[in-house]
């Protein structure tokens, strides 16, 4: 239930966008052997990150919360590989910090999406 935002509105999916403009070079520059399987990872769920934001943003339905869960599993599987790569010493510390940072910023504003969800859902419960 809940109205679909033009995406140039969508604040979440604006800082997701701005982090992959950022995040994408950076997995261009791990070392070769890795980039097909590690760098392929990384780009696939942060793109399919992206994605779900949007199909979350045009479900009108209760399903929206759902999709919304959906992308804050993809979230922490990324945050897992992210820690993997630095682990692996593919990225620095301070790339690590920088990463960390916005994934959570993206994560802050999708709990509160999630919140104004289930508070409207239960609110049209009650208005029908």
């Amino acid at each position: 239930m809940g109205l679909i935002v033009p995406v140039d509105d969508l604040i979440l999916f604006q800082k997701t966008y701005d982090f992959l403009l950022w995040f994408y070079p950076l997995i261009q520059r791990l070392p070769k052997h890795h980039r097909a399987t590690l760098g392929k990872q990384l780009e696939e769920l942060s793109l399919s990150i992206l994605l779900a934001e949007l199909t979350a943003n045009a479900d009108r339905k209760t399903d929206r919360y759902l999709k919304q869960l959906h992308v804050s599993m993809e979230l922490e599987k990324l945050r897992i590989l992210i820690r993997l790569t630095k682990d692996l010493h593919f990225i620095s510390i301070k790339q690590y910090t920088y990463i960390a940072k916005k994934i959570n910023e993206i994560a802050k504003i999708l709990v509160g999406w999630m919140k104004v969800t289930v508070s409207t859902d239960v609110l049209v419960k009650k208005i029908n």
